[in-house]
Formats: structure tokens, sequence, C-alpha cells
């Protein structure tokens, strides 16, 4: 994926970075977890218990939210179904209806059904567009998923304030493993707060990324922030309009 702090001409292109395992699964089982240093399974597990805890987060059937108002998505998690549409760089407004585990799916263009090429960019494009920005919007309930290790790097300060700061590298998951994120963590709310990345495409000793997670509200029993900024820039990333469901929507589905 590429990587956010490097420049390019279309903003799409700014956001394209977060390619960890992706958001599909249930929060993991005891079993299933990744490895943790017993102080970074506390630290998750206080942060897990801030944002709703794992039953409502295992509740959660039906998540739709926006990204950066460019495209909107809508995720049947129970049916394992996407729903993602906005507009081209051309100006073309496109939709896409695709089945996550097997990656196959429907595709519109200014409401005509996409064939052949065209249908195979944009089922990869929704694809791609799918694992990046679930994983800017659902990171915490992540953190302890399969091929996560995760990490206490002590505690750092941000504007005056000192954070625990939980350190995940990833073991042969996902689309870039070699990606790192440090996610601070407010002392008080137990709530992410900011989180910072070195991704494999960047130097080894590059000064990580830092962006603020912001907005922090409560959606179908779960929490989410709506809002992210970057440190030292004025980019921002909006998740609005958030909504979380036990069930999707009859039909959202079936079409256009």
């Amino acid at each position: 994926m590429t990587p956010a702090s490097v420049p390019r001409h279309r903003l799409a292109a700014l956001f394209l970075c977060a390619a960890a395992a992706a958001a599909g699964a249930p929060a993991a089982t005891a079993q299933e977890q990744g490895t943790a240093s017993p102080e970074a399974a506390a630290l998750a597990a206080r942060v897990m218990a801030a944002l709703g805890g794992e039953a409502a987060w295992n509740e959660v059937g039906y998540v739709s939210f926006g990204f950066a108002g460019r495209r909107s998505h809508a995720w049947d998690r129970a049916a394992g179904l996407h729903r993602v549409e906005g507009e081209t760089p051309e100006g073309e407004r496109y939709l896409v209806i695709h089945d996550l585990g097997t990656r196959q799916g429907r595709a519109w263009v200014d409401g005509a059904p996409a064939e052949g090429e065209r249908l195979a960019g944009l089922l990869e494009n929704a694809w791609g567009a799918w694992v990046n920005d679930t994983y800017w919007l659902l990171m915490p309930y992540k953190l302890r998923d399969p091929g996560v290790v995760l990490e206490h790097a002590g505690t750092r300060e941000v504007d005056g304030v000192s954070h625990p700061v939980l350190h995940l590298s990833f073991e042969g998951v996902g689309l870039t493993p070699g990606d790192q994120y440090w996610v601070y963590v407010d002392p008080e709310t137990d709530l992410p707060a900011w989180w910072a990345y070195r991704l494999e495409s960047m130097e080894p000793d590059a000064e990580p990324v830092m962006w603020s997670w912001e907005g922090w509200e409560t959606h179908g029993g779960i929490r989410l922030a709506s809002r992210r900024a970057q440190v030292g820039s004025d980019r921002v990333l909006d998740f609005s309009p958030i909504e979380v469901a036990a069930q999707a929507p009859p039909g959202l589905f079936a079409g256009p």
C-alpha cells in the first residue's frame, strides 16, 4: 500500500498506508491471539474494555462509514459482504458490491454494469480500500489479532501528558507485514489518543508519522473515533457518518 507520508498527485494516495491484518474477523479468541508481553496484554485489555468490550464488538453485524469525504463503505460483517461507492479520478460515479471471502462481486459505473477488465480493476480497488480504510477506523479492535506482535513500549509524553505506548509489529500477515505502529493510550480514558507508524516502504530510521485520534463517540455499543489529524500537517481524515448495528439494512447489498 502507499504510505500516507509520501506526497502524491491525488489525495487518494495519501491514506493508502494501513495494511495489517484485514478487519473482517471477530475479535481473536485466547487460542487465536497474537503474541504479547504480559504488560502489553494487560494494556490492550484495558483499551478493549474502554472501547466497549469484546462481547459488544462481537455483537456488531454491520458497520458503515465515510472515508475522507471521498468514498463511503457499508460492511455486512455477519455475511462477509462489502459495498463501497465514490467517484473515480475521471469524475465517474462507481459502486462495488463484493464478497470479502471470494473477492468476487459486481460493479457499476455511472449506473451501467462494469464487465471484464474494468470489473476486475474495480473489485481489486474495492478490496484494497476495505483493507486500508477499516484498519484506519478499527485498529484498536485488532490489537490481539493473530500475527500481531504486541509489546509495551513504555511511556511517552505528548502535549505534557505521559501516555503508555503499545508497539505493534507483524509476523507474516497483511499486505505489508514490515509496517510498525505505536499506539499512545490516553491515561485517563484508556482510549487511543495518537498513533504513529513507520512503514516498510520508509527508511528504517525514518521518523514515524503521527496522527491524533479524535471525536470518540459510542455507536451501537462500541466506541469509535471519527477523525484523524496528522501532526505537523493540515491533513485530516474524517470517517463520518458512522453507523453500527447488529444487522445490515435489508436489500443494501442486492444492487444499486
